[in-house]
């Protein structure tokens, strides 16, 4: 038997297998007093000999407990089920972990509702959905360090995370457990988890294929990388309170604001006194005279106060106050709430603003206890729909020493919130597109409802659109029955007696197939605007998944190809990147005329074989301002009358040649 123990005169260190049967009892040990299986009993011998086998980090994950919730429906799979679980992670390998990023596979429609020592980094503030899995990473312990750097001590080489939430499905007596665990931090691979009753567990090894990628150490987590970040830094701290300079930075190439509103909630009871190159969208004191902040700040005029409430709604401040003396003055200030993507302006795909907070007790008691505000939110006028993360505690911001001096000076603390685009959901888009193609004489109008529907006392909201004669598509949906039904009626087409509703969209883009020819195929865009306002700096974006390489050239617009994504980036040329809103027709009686931009692109056929201009000359997505639009569930098809047309044609040709030959 190999010996465990050792003298400390002894010259000779433990050996690793020695190193690992020692963790072994400890971390038994720590388990026995955190963890229970549900159904089952653990022994010793089965975790001594998990562990043992691990020589990298051993990750599991554990059904605690679980019981049915109200309301007890009959359906099984509508049935809410309430549930307990632990998660934990412990590095048994001689290399130390930092940022760890642990992946769960849930698949029950999971609903968290807390998550106590790990942040969810790609799901939203609890209560969050996670029924298609989620990373967490640690905030309490956010590294784990080796035993041999600690002596072994699990508190160090070991994290833990307690979940409750919210599961749906299976019935009494099953045990559902997510569809995988994992370890994503860079350089690891971990096999597919072990599962034994109500637990399973994974050993992630060190890839050897993986060349290590330099790492900097980090006193917290590393920053993330997503669509749209927000720093939270905070530059001065005293006793009651702190100067906090916020930071929105647009990292996607296709993300957008226009005329942001950023809200967040207090958890503390937290105000603003002041703001710079922001403000707040309703400043009243009541909230804080009449509140906690009231008591404890008795001889403060909150009059003067920016606002006291709990979920503020901060928004950036109009390009006529960037120089003011008193609001504005700061960088990448006072845009009128536009951030742009990278691709259009570097310069202009960041917004900035500072404030001063004042703070609530306890955090009074210490200047450098500073709690961020939680439930983070961004949205636009007609932009993608972001969905944030809760922050996390990053290393401290460093910035240029304001003196002009060759010194940088750092952040007092620093938050990271990421926020990704997320797709819309049916009937919430705020844009929608057309199709229609030389070779068939309708034309496929948007959807009903793309963009939502209010009132469908007189429309059928679940009505497929009725097909068009194209130039209908120049004018409002209220002036298009008429042309509609008369179009119906030529073409044989079907009427519902209960028309279908409108599509309610403020944007509509058309897609025309323009032409096909042996060497290549064109199309025809046009954006229409129905809304009073115009988009200054407007961009529309078109993804074709088999035709992109074949993308030649666009004649009215900038055209930028976007390889990772397979996208055409297209907007206006110089001084003509300004759609305008929609305006009165000529005469009272004529229907109102939607802002346009139009252009053709051109395209080769040499990338795609066996091309197909009813199924390769469409989009697969379509965009503008960052807003993925809602696309037609068909696309037009060679009809049988234009074929017939030809077929005519030929005809009278044979029997024009015919009579010459007689």
């Amino acid at each position: 038997m190999e010996e465990t123990t050792y003298s400390i005169a002894s010259s000779s260190y433990p050996t690793k297998k020695a190193i690992i049967k020692l963790l072994t009892i400890h971390l038994f040990l720590f388990l026995s007093l955190h963890v229970s299986d549900v159904g089952a009993q653990k022994t010793p011998s089965s975790s001594s000999l998990e562990l043992e086998s691990c020589d990298g980090v051993f990750i599991s994950y554990t059904l605690v407990s679980r019981e049915k919730e109200y309301p007890h429906v009959k359906n099984a799979s509508k049935q809410a089920w309430a549930f307990k679980a632990e998660a934990t992670l412990t590095n048994v390998g001689d290399e130390e972990v930092q940022g760890w990023k642990m992946f769960v596979g849930f698949q029950h429609r999971e609903i968290l509702v807390s998550a106590d020592g790990a942040i969810l980094i790609d799901a939203g503030d609890f209560p969050a959905e996670v029924g298609n899995g989620t990373t967490m990473v640690g905030s309490t312990v956010a590294d784990l360090k080796t035993a041999i750097g600690t002596a072994g001590d699990l508190n160090q080489m070991s994290a833990k995370i307690d979940i409750v939430g919210t599961q749906f499905g299976l019935g009494v007596g099953a045990t559902p457990m997510p569809k995988t665990i994992t370890l994503q931090n860079d350089g690891f691979k971990c096999p597919a988890p072990t599962r034994k009753a109500s637990r399973m567990f994974a050993c992630c090894r060190k890839d050897p294929k993986v060349k290590a990628k330099p790492v900097t150490k980090t006193k917290y987590p590393p920053r993330r990388s997503g669509d749209l970040t927000i720093e939270y830094d905070v530059l001065q701290a005293f006793q009651n309170n702190y100067y906090v300079q916020v930071t929105i930075e647009n990292k996607h190439p296709l993300g957008r604001l226009d005329h942001w509103n950023l809200t967040w909630e207090w958890p503390k009871g937290e105000f603003i006194y002041s703001l710079k190159g922001a403000y707040a969208r309703r400043k009243d004191p009541s909230d804080c005279l009449y509140g906690s902040a009231g008591k404890f700040y008795g001889d403060m005029d909150f009059s003067q106060v920016a606002t006291c409430q709990k979920k503020p709604i901060i928004s950036d401040l109009p390009a006529e106050r960037a120089e003011d003396e008193k609001v504005g003055k700061l960088p990448w200030c006072c845009r009128n709430g536009t951030v742009l993507p990278p691709l259009m302006d570097k310069n202009k795909a960041k917004s900035m603003f500072q404030m001063q907070v004042f703070k609530m007790p306890p955090d009074t008691d210490n200047r450098t206890a500073i709690t961020p505000p939680m439930k983070w939110n961004i949205d636009g006028v007609i932009n993608p729909h972001y969905q944030c993360g809760a922050p996390v505690r990053v290393d401290p911001s460093v910035f240029p020493e304001p003196s002009g001096l060759s010194a940088i000076s750092t952040a007092v603390a620093t938050w990271q919130i990421v926020c990704n685009i997320t797709k819309p959901k049916p009937q919430q888009n705020r844009c929608c597109v057309s199709f229609s193609a030389f070779y068939n004489e309708s034309a496929i109008p948007c959807n009903t409802c793309a963009c939502g529907c209010t009132d469908t006392r007189k429309c059928n909201s679940q009505a497929s659109p009725l097909l068009l004669p194209p130039e209908a598509l120049l004018v409002p949906f209220a002036n298009r029955t008429v042309k509609a039904r008369a179009w119906a009626k030529l073409k044989h087409l079907h009427v519902p007696s209960r028309l279908p509703c409108a599509d309610n969209c403020p944007v509509s883009i058309n897609w025309h197939v323009n032409s096909d020819h042996k060497e290549g195929w064109t199309a025809r865009i046009t954006i229409f605007n129905w809304e009073d306002f115009s988009f200054d700096d407007w961009f529309t974006a078109i993804q074709l998944t088999r035709t992109f390489d074949d993308f030649e050239d666009v004649y009215s617009f900038n055209g930028t190809r976007i390889p990772g994504l397979k996208t055409i980036f297209l907007e206006g040329l110089k001084g003509l990147n300004y759609l305008a809103g929609e305006t009165n027709g000529t005469y009272a009686k004529d229907p109102r005329v939607p802002g346009k931009q139009q252009s053709v692109l051109s395209f080769t056929k040499k990338h795609v074989k066996h091309f197909d201009i009813t199924k390769d000359g469409f989009p697969s997505k379509v965009y503008f301002n960052g807003m993925e639009c809602s696309l037609p569930p068909i696309r037009p098809h060679k009809s049988s009358g234009h074929k017939s047309s030809i077929s005519v044609i030929a005809l009278i040709l044979t029997a024009f040649v015919t009579l010459l030959l007689i």
